[in-house]
């Protein structure tokens, strides 16, 4: 697989998000199946691995750590803080990113990892009761110390990247962007382009939907969050079905999946973005790092994003709550 930089990083040019082997997309998966696609997402190129301590909580990190630690010298892990989780029932309590859970939340994942050090830290969410420029300085004094490479934001507005790129340089920022959630385009991107730092866009294919193997018309079980995410709903899918139609039309004409030219799309936007989809099946790891091989041209780039624009798409994207801080 070709490599890309994400500020001076380099990654393969398609990572994979490992959130969805743990948690969110209902039951965990067999766990020796995950690690074995860990395991095949490596031998056939992939670099980059994206995890977060709140998935599961803390079970994804290690599922990856114990993964991923035979090759962990070929690889780059990211994964992020920002979240208070109470340690008896692992419940959500809200958002911390104060500067001593940062690094009780850096120890943990360190030890969860199976590693001495983090390649990418990011913080989760913009906590608006914690100055960016603290929060930046924590992890720059981590940096320092050797237990962190690289900073990142995730879900941050183009002010707060600013911020806190002045206190410690950002190398990347991690914001939902697909052909149906293009908000980062107005300022974010604009922003990273500006200050050399990259862009991993987190749900990248719609949550499934730009796949074109979502029914409309199905229902979620409740431990997966498509049930309540306002984009999941019948009438919402139904209504947003022309979107999937036009990404099919592109790839019955380009011989690909609608997965590979959503991926193809986000990738000939800019050379500095690096899309994570995930995926539980080595079918679809194979369809997506294939999205690599397959060129839009300028015409068909054009043609894809004004087509796209005109579609009005119902419900707010991610959980319907999402803003940038």
């Amino acid at each position: 697989m070709k490599s890309r930089k994400l500020g001076n990083l380099e990654v393969s040019a398609i990572g994979l998000g490992c959130m969805g082997m743990s948690a969110n997309y209902g039951p965990a998966g067999n766990r020796g199946e995950m690690i074995a696609l860990l395991r095949a997402a490596v031998d056939r190129g992939i670099t980059f691995f994206d995890t977060a301590e709140i998935y599961g909580p803390f079970d994804n990190e290690e599922l990856v750590g114990e993964g991923l630690a035979s090759v962990r010298h070929r690889i780059v892990i990211a994964t992020k803080f920002g979240f208070a989780i109470d340690p008896a029932t692992h419940q959500r309590l809200g958002l911390n990113s104060r500067p001593e859970h940062i690094r009780e939340a850096v120890e943990g994942s360190l030890k969860r990892l199976r590693t001495d050090h983090i390649d990418l830290l990011y913080q989760h969410r913009v906590d608006p009761g914690v100055p960016i420029e603290d929060m930046a300085g924590t992890v720059r004094d981590l940096i320092a110390a050797g237990k962190v490479r690289h900073f990142g934001l995730s879900e941050a507005g183009a002010q707060t990247i600013q911020r806190a790129h002045a206190v410690q340089p950002v190398t990347a920022v991690q914001n939902e962007y697909s052909l149906g959630a293009r908000d980062p385009e107005a300022e974010v991107l604009p922003a990273c382009e500006a200050l050399g730092i990259g862009f991993v866009p987190w749900s990248p294919l719609g949550q499934g939907f730009l796949t074109g193997k979502v029914d409309p018309n199905q229902s979620f079980a409740p431990s997966d969050v498509r049930s309540w995410f306002p984009r999941f709903t019948p009438e919402a899918m139904n209504a947003n079905q022309a979107l999937v139609d036009l990404v099919k039309d592109v790839a019955r004409a380009k011989r690909a999946s609608p997965a590979q030219i959503a991926l193809a799309w986000l990738l000939a936007q800019k050379p500095s973005i690096v899309p994570i989809p995930g995926t539980r099946k080595q079918n679809r790891l194979e369809e997506n790092m294939a999205a690599d091989e397959v060129m839009l041209t300028a015409a068909e780039l054009r043609g894809l994003s004004d087509a796209a624009a005109k579609i009005e798409l119902h419900g707010a994207r991610g959980t319907g709550r999402e803003q940038y801080g």
